[in-house]
């Protein structure tokens, strides 16, 4: 995709919330897009809780009858050390507010091979793994996991390596595309357009665009293309000059490019057309108040129980956790639900995760489809003045 213009040609029964919501108020392509959140930038020296079972790569892990042996895949070293080292905490914290003393955590470094570290949590009696984040690391580890029937519950947002025994927890922007979509059509806008970066996110995003307006019956008239450079950010929106008059525009790309793209729009084609983003827009403090973002949309999993999570984690670890690491504290919370009902020293219950009931988080009700991928209940939020607004909240559950 460059500069061209892109030509990509239910339920009704009340499910079954896996998770108590009272538990918690007590309390990604090769190179996908992750969000960076209100996380640190410099790396985080994870807190070990005194019994939660987590036990570092470099240690004999002895035997252990008495509880699961769950394997943790992170990056915890290198370049993308802070998240992994944030999703480590977090399932820290999850495993002390359950007091999930039938699990046991053991933490293996992605930076050092994910096939690899995979190998070594399998030889080391792990039943069930946490993780990895990226991708690649994800196809790594499923190569030598899916052999030996232990199943992957991944952060990853990219859905094409999802499989069998291979799930995605990460946050896809397909879902919010559609959810965004749906509510803009809702509102009587039926004429849209689309500003997508090249790669595999802003690829992913144009077909959920094209898809979710062709079938809500909408139409649309223009999307382009560019490479992140300003330059080309700019030239893109010129080309929408010609487009058909539209009255939504998507951008699908962070808080920081629709702030940059959004007055250059309104100076063009689309002076009165009303903004879209995508869930990356949920993690930009900087979009909160901006003054050519008011009014805009965008759908994202909802942020209540995340603040009181933060507000946890800071008094524990010392600093702020990265947006994307409530993922970590709800692999646990979905691990602790199955447990309870999982024989130590027997294989993880695969089936369970299927539960069309689904499973509720600190980012929502969420259930795994067929194809191995979290489906997620979103809401809707608008950009103020004084920050963001709910305009359209998210279900509780699901209804199958």
């Amino acid at each position: 995709m460059g500069n061209e213009q892109v030509k990509i040609s239910g339920w009704s029964r009340k499910g079954r919330l896996a998770i108590a919501a009272t538990m918690l108020l007590a309390l990604a392509g090769c190179k996908s897009i992750i969000p960076s959140g209100d996380g640190p930038r410099t790396s985080e020296t994870p807190v070990e809780a005194p019994d939660t079972g987590e036990q570092p790569i470099d240690n004999v892990v002895a035997a252990d009858n008495q509880r699961h042996r769950i394997a943790l895949l992170l990056p915890l070293t290198g370049s993308n050390s802070n998240i992994g080292l944030s999703l480590a905490n977090a399932t820290t914290l999850a495993l002390l507010d359950t007091k999930a003393d039938n699990i046991r955590i053991t933490r293996y470094d992605t930076a050092k091979g994910a096939g690899a570290a995979a190998k070594q949590a399998i030889a080391d009696g792990n039943s069930l793994i946490l993780g990895p984040l990226l991708a690649d690391n994800v196809r790594a580890a499923s190569r030598v996991a899916s052999p030996a029937g232990v199943p992957i519950i991944s952060y990853s947002n990219d859905v094409s390596v999802a499989g069998t025994n291979t799930f995605i927890m990460g946050f896809v922007p397909d879902q919010s595309v559609e959810r965004v979509v749906a509510y803009a059509r809702s509102q009587g806008l039926s004429r849209f357009a689309g500003l997508t970066p090249e790669g595999v996110y802003g690829q992913r995003s144009a077909s959920a665009l094209l898809r979710a307006v062709n079938n809500s019956g909408g139409s649309v008239v223009r999307m382009e293309s560019y490479n992140r450079t300003g330059a080309s950010l700019r030239s893109a929106i010129n080309k929408m000059r010609n487009a058909q008059n539209y009255d939504a525009l998507l951008i699908a790309d962070s808080g920081q490019t629709a702030i940059r793209a959004i007055p250059l729009i309104r100076q063009s084609s689309g002076p009165d057309a009303r903004i879209l983003g995508t869930e990356l827009w949920n993690t930009d403090n900087n979009l909160q108040g901006a003054p050519s973002a008011r009014g805009a949309w965008f759908a994202s999993v909802s942020d209540g129980l995340y603040k009181q999570y933060a507000t946890k984690y800071r008094e524990r670890f010392s600093t702020s956790p990265f947006r994307l690491s409530s993922l970590g504290y709800d692999s646990v919370l979905l691990t602790f639900r199955i447990a309870r009902n999982w024989e130590v020293n027997t294989p993880f219950p695969i089936d369970r995760l299927r539960d069309s009931g689904g499973f509720v988080g600190l980012d929502g009700a969420f259930r795994f489809g067929r194809n191995g991928v979290a489906e997620r209940m979103l809401e809707v939020q608008e950009v103020r003045t004084s920050g963001f607004a709910i305009i359209s909240a998210a279900p509780r559950s699901f209804d199958n």
